[in-house]
């Protein structure tokens, strides 16, 4: 999705503080800008291949537009969703393809009240529009000195629609009995979990192992996580970070955090309870960050992904 969101985010900026027309109890699809100039836009679809996309040439916008042009028959997409789309763009100079993106997949767009304040247009356009729909967004393009502006028309395709994973609320699963040598972890009245480092050699390598093994979906590299966890550091047992002491869960996408919390936590599954003891070069490396130096311990507990 982030090329795609690429492509729409910056114009869509430019749109969002047009305002828009409050969704309605049973919202449907909602268009934006004049789409007088997207009547011509005309869809073939080819199923999981890049549709046909025909229009009156040049086309050109002087502000973002956006319009569906072909009604699917499936289910209304709903507010919280995750919907997922193909999309193929191209020059509204020539129609030439600038870039096809079916042969990736479906990408996901979470329909969230992050996405409805910061692209209104693109939220509202999405829900309330019907699984199978095709949806036309054309962006005016930017003059350079060598070549004039050209518009870029979009096409994305809705081809499906999902409600979210529910959260769990603590891991559930088989408790599993770790080796000797490693942190131990006691909860305590509360149920927070409360890591012992006595004793406990530094890592000659990452260690990611399940104290309880759920028996949820596996995460990918790709997933945002839904977590409770308790980090302290190796040296000392100094707790530096807790999400139990801000009273929620915390959600991060997997690759924007440690490499050892990335490497350590794909593959794991949902529900699990997972200790992991980490080499500062897979932490915060020398300098450290904060409180959080050298090898440090983590205890996560994986909530939820999407």
């Amino acid at each position: 999705m982030r090329r795609l969101l690429a492509i729409l985010l910056p114009a869509l900026l430019l749109i969002t503080a047009c305002g828009g027309s409050t969704p309605a109890a049973e919202p449907t699809s909602q268009s934006a800008g004049d789409t007088t100039k997207l009547d011509s836009v005309k869809v073939t679809d080819n199923g999981d291949k890049a549709p046909g996309v025909e229009f009156a040439k040049p086309l050109t916008v002087a502000e973002p537009t956006i319009k569906m042009v072909v009604e699917g028959d499936g289910e209304r997409v709903k507010a919280g969703q995750t919907a997922e789309l193909m999309y193929v763009a191209v020059d509204g100079n020539d129609g030439k393809t600038v870039e096809d993106a079916y042969a990736n997949g479906p990408q996901p767009i979470e329909l969230t009240d992050e996405l409805k304040s910061g692209n209104e247009q693109i939220y509202n356009a999405i829900v309330g529009a019907k699984v199978g729909s095709q949806i036309a967004f054309a962006a005016p393009g930017n003059a350079t000195a060598s070549a004039p502006a050209s518009t870029q028309l979009v096409v994305f395709k809705l081809v499906s629609a999902k409600d979210p994973a529910p959260v769990m609320e603590k891991p559930e699963g088989e408790t599993v009995t770790p080796p000797a040598g490693l942190p131990t972890v006691k909860e305590d009245d509360k149920g927070i979990p409360q890591i012992s480092v006595e004793g406990v050699a530094a890592p000659k390598e990452l260690i990611a192992q399940d104290l309880i093994k759920g028996t949820g979906a596996a995460v990918k590299a790709t997933d945002t996580l839904t977590v409770n966890y308790v980090g302290v550091n190796l040296v000392g047992g100094t707790k530096f970070d807790s999400s139990y002491d801000r009273g929620k869960p915390t959600s991060f996408p997997l690759t924007g955090v440690i490499k050892g919390w990335t490497q350590g936590l794909e593959g794991k599954t949902v529900g699990s309870r997972v200790l992991l003891v980490i080499p500062q070069d897979l932490a915060y490396g020398e300098a450290g960050q904060g409180e959080a130096k050298g090898d440090l311990v983590f205890v996560v507990d994986i909530l939820g992904v999407k």
